[in-house]
């Protein structure tokens, strides 16, 4: 069972929210806490401990970035996904910085907020594939251009071994460690030390830092 604390202050939007993680399979998300602003959700993630927090950005008291790096610092036991939509791009980089490991569309597919819950649950990062469009694209506004930065990925990703690409588009592709076992037929801690390998070669702090670089190599399909 996944518990999930819920964080926006539309409560039409919760309620959406509610409705899709109570459909997925097997009753595996169970919303154990709803919060209407950035603060409460900080003190409900102190007192359930979930699994995930998902936070809406927009939020009164306190914003669901600041709530974000609170709750991180506070209950690192707490994987924290952000509710996005497109016009808040320029947020990412600080829900980076504050530890956050999913960025999800409130307009996506309901199965990509299902996936996006399990996967950080997991331990593993996901970007909703329009949203990661977004960041690279941002991202290559900011660093000499699109075409530069997927070529300067390439270049990264040409250090790994074929097996470490493998992984790492899996990483990229939103896919916890033990669905990546699965999939290449590993035991769960050898993909746990390639996934470190790769962390490590690419010079990345985190999943969704290698999820960017596996986007920007082409390694995870649109």
């Amino acid at each position: 069972m996944i518990r999930v604390l819920l964080a926006d202050d539309e409560a039409m939007v919760r309620a959406g929210v509610r409705a899709i993680l109570a459909s997925a399979s097997g009753g595996e998300c169970e919303i154990v806490a709803e919060a209407g602003d950035g603060r409460e959700a900080v003190e409900l993630a102190r007192a359930h401990r979930p699994e995930v927090a998902l936070l809406d950005i927009r939020m009164p008291r306190l914003d669901g970035l600041a709530a974000a790096e609170e709750i991180v610092r506070a209950v690192p036991g707490t994987a924290v996904a952000m509710l996005t939509t497109f016009s808040e791009q320029s947020y990412v980089d600080r829900a980076l910085a504050a530890g956050a490991t999913g960025f999800l569309l409130k307009s996506g597919d309901p199965y990509e907020l299902i996936a996006g819950v399990r996967a950080v649950a997991g331990g593993a990062a996901f970007l909703s594939p329009k949203v990661a469009r977004y960041v690279i694209e941002d991202l290559g506004r900011a660093g000499g251009g699109r075409h530069a930065r997927e070529a300067q990925a390439r270049a990264r990703v040409a250090k790994l071994s074929p097996r470490e690409r493998e992984v790492l588009g899996l990483v990229g592709a939103g896919l916890s460690n033990p669905e990546i076992a699965a999939r290449l037929h590993l035991v769960e801690g050898t993909v746990k030390a390639y996934v470190s390998a790769v962390l490590d070669r690419l010079e990345v702090r985190n999943r969704v830092q290698a999820a960017i670089v596996a986007y920007e190599a082409g390694l995870v399909p649109d």
